[in-house]
Parts: C-alpha cells; sequence; structure tokens
C-alpha cells in the first residue's frame, strides 16, 4: 500500500464508493475527528495503567477504526440493493454499546457516588484521559449534524455517546488509581 497517492494534491479525499469530497467537508472533520480521538486514546493506553484497561482501550481503538469507515462511507453506498448492509461486519452493534455500559458499571463499583461535577486534572494520565472525552463529544457533535444533513449508522451515534460516558468515569478510576485528589466543582 503506497502512503502517498497525490489525489488529494488539490484538497480532495476519495469516500468508500468512489465520491470525492473536499478535505473540509462534514464527512471529513467528523472521521478525522474519530482518528484524533483514536490517537489520543492511544497516548492514554501508553500510560502506567491496568491491564483490563489497557486492553479495553485496546478493543475501542479497533471499534473505532470501524466508526471511521462507517463515516467515510456516504449512507446510500452503505445498503445493498437488497437493503442489507454492505458494511456487516463494520456496524456498531448494540453489544459494543452494552460492552462500553457493563465497563462503566465495574468502574463505579469501585467510586465513590459523584455528588458534583469534577475538575478535569490531578495526574497526566486523567488528563489525557479528560481530552479524549472532549474530543470524542466534538466528534458526537459532528456526526450528529452529518446525521441531520445526509444520515448515518444511528448505532455510531449511540456508541459515541457511550463512549465519552465511559471516557469520564475511566478518567475518575484513574485518578483512583493513581491517588491523585479529585477536585469537586462546586458553584
Amino acid at each position: 500500500m503506497k502512503i502517498y497517492t497525490k489525489t488529494g494534491d488539490l484538497g480532495t479525499t476519495g469516500l468508500y464508493g468512489g465520491n470525492r469530497v473536499s478535505k473540509n467537508h462534514l464527512r471529513i472533520e467528523a472521521y478525522g475527528t474519530i482518528d484524533e480521538l483514536n490517537s489520543y486514546i492511544g497516548l492514554i493506553r501508553d500510560q502506567k495503567i491496568d491491564k483490563a484497561s489497557f486492553e479495553s482501550l485496546v478493543k475501542i481503538q479497533k471499534e473505532l477504526f470501524d466508526v471511521g469507515a462507517i463515516l467515510a462511507t456516504p449512507y446510500d453506498k452503505m445498503l445493498l440493493k437488497n437493503g442489507e448492509n454492505r458494511l456487516e461486519t463494520q456496524q456498531i452493534k448494540e453489544e459494543l454499546i452494552l460492552y462500553l455500559e457493563n465497563e462503566i458499571d465495574v468502574m463505579n463499583e469501585i467510586l465513590e457516588p459523584m455528588t458534583h461535577f469534577v475538575l478535569p486534572g490531578g495526574h497526566t494520565t486523567v488528563s489525557y484521559c479528560h481530552i479524549a472525552r472532549c474530543i470524542c463529544r466534538r466528534a458526537e457533535r459532528l456526526t450528529v449534524t452529518l446525521n441531520e444533513e445526509v444520515g448515518v449508522d444511528l448505532g455510531v451515534l449511540k456508541y459515541l455517546n457511550r463512549l465519552s460516558d465511559y471516557l469520564f468515569v475511566l478518567a475518575r478510576k484513574l485518578t483512583f488509581d493513581c491517588k491523585a485528589k479529585e477536585i469537586k466543582w462546586i458553584p
């Protein structure tokens, strides 16, 4: 696979299915933000964290490649003439959402109940996690806009919403693991 193709030298890029769009197209912004999120999750994974969190983050990174592929595919190109999804292996299925919910529940078992919002920070690893959460929320906002304009697999929206919840709880768990202080926001 050649890295440089020169086909984007004039500011366009190809989507799955052959269409070319501007590199600042909303679809490109959406899946580019997924790529940015994936990179930050890699940064979290590279920190000194527990094995279960590490493995969970690797799983999520792989799923984010599927999310990117889904977003890179115009909705009308995802469906075959018989109505079946062309990207069957890349669909965001309910089991992926349930996995994130289960991970959230497991982490919450060791954490004190939340009584206030918390300020991001306290430890570098925790801060990386909060940055990833913010990027995930941006990806979600872009995907909502893309859905309103042209339609997307609604599983992607649900997944991104739950992933940002997961990243928030992971930040709290990492605060606990790193013995950092959680600073509450009290207005």
